[in-house]
């Protein structure tokens, strides 16, 4: 083996800041008592947030009335016991006139601190369940929103539905040496290339998913399937699981799905300088000429790739 069993930093969106308070998703007294004095997250409907020197926009959540609205999700507490609040709506820049920007979770989250990273990542999630799961997909009935955003009620049985998450698993393949293989989807503009992933299916773990999603993509056996991390990705709500396993140089690569467009074995050192370049925005921006181009930071596929590439 390699001696890579560990990722360097918590991935980006993994980072907690705040107290997600879960016992108050039941105590839903305590929960409207908190909201006099409690913040507000806005959302737009593409998933933007207002943001302003690393920290998201945070209004009062009275704007909305006395109490919560039945369409808010309670995100948490922060450290000074203010309780958090996130909800679907148009985007209002902060009370102190302070400059702000408008952007998304993937173009924000390499600059959130990590109150915001949570507060986001965990409001997009849920708001995107919400926005799909408005009726019982058992009967059809219209659902009411329950234990504080947390989960969604049928009125005419009772029956309690909670936010889906869709795992995912991601893996860098190495040849327990100086070599991994990176690799570009059909879609992918050339030269961006990334380690390979895919969600798990019914009746399987995510070690058998890593073996069979590498031999579906690439055509590689892989052995010793090892965990790594994981980061929750709300795009609309997947779960990372991060791994490693050894692969064979000599092995031919076989793009069975149709998925990958391209894919090779990159030195350490290329990785290396590839990471210097930058990340995906250089392509866009046309500020690169590097052959290879890799994930943004806000992807564990980037701690992933960086982790592994700082090995001696």
């Amino acid at each position: 083996m390699s001696g890579f069993d560990a990722l360097r930093n918590i991935p980006l969106l993994s980072r907690v800041g705040a107290d997600r308070a879960d016992l108050l998703r039941t105590d839903v007294e305590a929960a409207a008592a908190g909201w006099p004095d409690a913040l507000l997250l806005r959302v737009d409907r593409r998933n933007q947030v207002m943001i302003a020197g690393g920290q998201v926009v945070l209004g009062p959540a009275s704007a909305l009335g006395d109490a919560p609205p039945e369409h808010a999700v309670f995100l948490g507490r922060l450290r000074d016991g203010r309780h958090v609040w996130g909800v679907r709506a148009p985007l209002e820049p902060p009370e102190d006139g302070s400059d702000a920007q408008v952007l998304d979770l993937r173009r924000a989250g390499e600059i959130f601190d990590d109150t915001s990273a949570q507060l986001v990542a965990t409001a997009t999630a849920l708001l995107n369940w919400h926005d799909q799961a408005r009726f019982s997909p058992v009967d059809g009935t219209p659902t009411k929103v329950a234990r504080a955003g947390w989960a969604r009620v049928n009125p005419l049985t009772g029956q309690e539905h909670f936010p889906r998450i869709d795992p995912a698993v991601i893996c860098l393949v190495h040849d327990g040496h100086d070599r991994a293989v990176l690799a570009r989807q059909a879609v992918w503009p050339e030269r961006l290339f990334s380690i390979l992933a895919g969600f798990v299916e019914a009746g399987e773990s995510f070690e058998t998913c890593v073996a069979r999603e590498i031999a579906e993509e690439v055509g590689l056996t892989v052995t010793d399937v090892r965990y790594l991390g994981s980061q929750p990705w709300p795009f609309p709500r997947s779960l990372m699981v991060g791994f490693h396993a050894i692969g064979d140089p000599e092995q031919p690569f076989s793009f069975n799905d149709g998925e990958i467009a391209e894919a090779g074995w990159f030195t350490r050192a290329e990785i290396r300088t590839a990471l210097a370049e930058g990340d995906w925005n250089a392509a866009t921006n046309g500020t690169s000429s590097s052959r290879l181009l890799l994930p943004g930071s806000i992807s564990i596929a980037r701690e992933i790739i960086e982790s592994w590439a700082a090995l001696d």
